[in-house]
């Protein structure tokens, strides 16, 4: 194991917000945390995941990949909290990698919460010859090994540390169903920019600070967005937005934080320069990637400042489980009785909750589990042990656009998932 490549920090946890009431201290068992950090950038040309374009292998690398743990521990009760810069756990590979963690670290399904960032411009997994490139199977089966590592150095190293939770807002999404007309005078939905639309800029941050220690162990933060600032005439390896944010702030607050960011509910929601064809710019100007990566970052610096540390009693819950919604079938999209399954992936720290879905959900759907949720503050974790597809609001099927056009599940998949989502979370409140 190469230390360059890994980080971990100690830590005992404990609970904060911009406000409301503080607990009395509890001589309940601590609840204790650790952070790692492992580089997964490939060392050999590979095939980019998220455009169908692309033809040709990747030309080199503009800023390194990473896989990032987070986990927590109290009573024998765990949980962890992973991000790996990549698209997407896709082409059977969500199964394979999720059970190697969980049959190396022991965790239950409902532990552990393994999330892509859906960066566009990350290797595309596959464990099958037939269908992926030698060099993309060979690093999928070393990315495997790597996951496992981390989430190990995570669980071996848990300590003390305080936590604080709080929320921004940041210009970087946009809602991307732009309307237009067609040559028929008709409107139509595209993939571009349409303020006018919902869109969710929520900055969600947790805090980390080790106990009678200078500086933060490390900020975990959730945004909504796709990894699309950078298109499908980019060749060059990056982590895009949210990879280019956390890498802002491990520089920002040194070598000894690790930065996690979560993609959030962003179906529907892109960068608001995107697709673009790599970094160069105009001379005298910063890169848009780079300029958003940043914007993004800075967001999180601003909440994290504000954010005040607390020491407070806590418990971790987790819970698991498949629901089956409408499905399209064939060319309906109406009742016709057919289901898709999808996986829900709950888990408290207290009044913080964390929810995890596979999906590519619309905001508009994050925005609701939020709003409703029992908890004081509810991270929704998308891309998330698995791969589900597009899943949008029960009003975007009669508008058209890609993302329905390209769903296999039909109107009302949306409320199912809100419904059971809400359910779950309301059981771990009361339980």
């Amino acid at each position: 194991m190469q230390r360059t490549n890994l980080r971990f920090d100690l830590c005992l946890l404990s609970f904060s917000l911009l406000s409301g009431p503080v607990a009395a201290p509890s001589l309940a068992a601590e609840l204790r945390a650790g952070l790692a950090r492992i580089d997964i950038t490939p060392t050999s040309p590979v095939m980019l995941a998220g455009y169908a374009s692309r033809k040709e292998l990747s030309q080199g690398v503009h800023d390194p990949l990473f896989a990032r743990a987070v986990a927590f521990e109290q009573n024998q009760q765990r949980l962890v909290l992973v991000a790996v810069d990549n698209c997407g756990f896709y082409n059977a590979t969500a199964e394979p990698l999720r059970r190697a963690v969980l049959s190396a670290s022991g965790l239950k399904p409902s532990e552990l919460f393994l999330c892509a960032t859906h960066t566009h411009s990350a290797p595309a997994l596959g464990l099958d010859g037939q269908k992926s490139h030698s060099n993309n199977v060979q690093y999928t089966q070393g990315l495997q090994g790597k996951l496992v590592e981390v989430v190990r150095e995570a669980l071996q190293h848990l300590g003390p540390i305080e936590v604080g939770t709080g929320s921004g807002s940041s210009p970087v999404g946009a809602n991307r169903r732009e309307v237009v007309t067609d040559k028929e005078g008709k409107p139509k939905v595209i993939l571009g920019r349409n303020p006018a639309l919902i869109t969710d800029r929520e900055v969600q941050v947790l805090k980390l600070v080790r106990p009678e220690a200078q500086g933060i162990a490390g900020v975990i933060f959730a945004y909504n967005t796709h990894g699309t600032a950078l298109g499908g005439r980019n060749n060059i390896i990056s982590g895009d937005v949210h990879g280019l944010a956390t890498q802002f702030l491990e520089n920002y607050y040194g070598p000894a934080a690790t930065a996690t960011g979560f993609a959030g509910a962003s179906g529907n929601i892109d960068p608001w320069y995107r697709v673009l064809s790599g970094f160069k710019t105009n001379n005298g100007w910063i890169p848009e990637p780079i300029l958003l990566g940043t914007l993004l970052g800075e967001e999180v610096v601003h909440v994290s400042d504000g954010i005040g540390m607390v020491l407070t009693n806590t418990t971790i819950k987790t819970s698991w489980k498949t629901i089956s919604v409408p499905a399209k079938s064939g060319d309906e999209e109406s009742a016709t009785g057919a289901t898709a399954s999808m996986n829900i992936t709950v888990a408290t720290l207290g009044d913080i909750a964390f929810v995890g879905w596979g999906g590519e959900v619309f905001n508009e759907i994050g925005k609701a589990v939020k709003e409703k949720s029992p908890f004081r503050q509810t991270f929704v974790l998308t891309h998330c042990n698995g791969a589900d597809g597009y899943l949008p609001t029960s009003s975007s099927y009669s508008e058209g656009g890609y993302e329905v056009q390209s769903s296999h599940f039909a109107p009302g998949a949306d409320e199912v998932l809100v419904r059971e989502t809400l359910s779950l979370l309301k059981g771990l409140k009361h339980d």
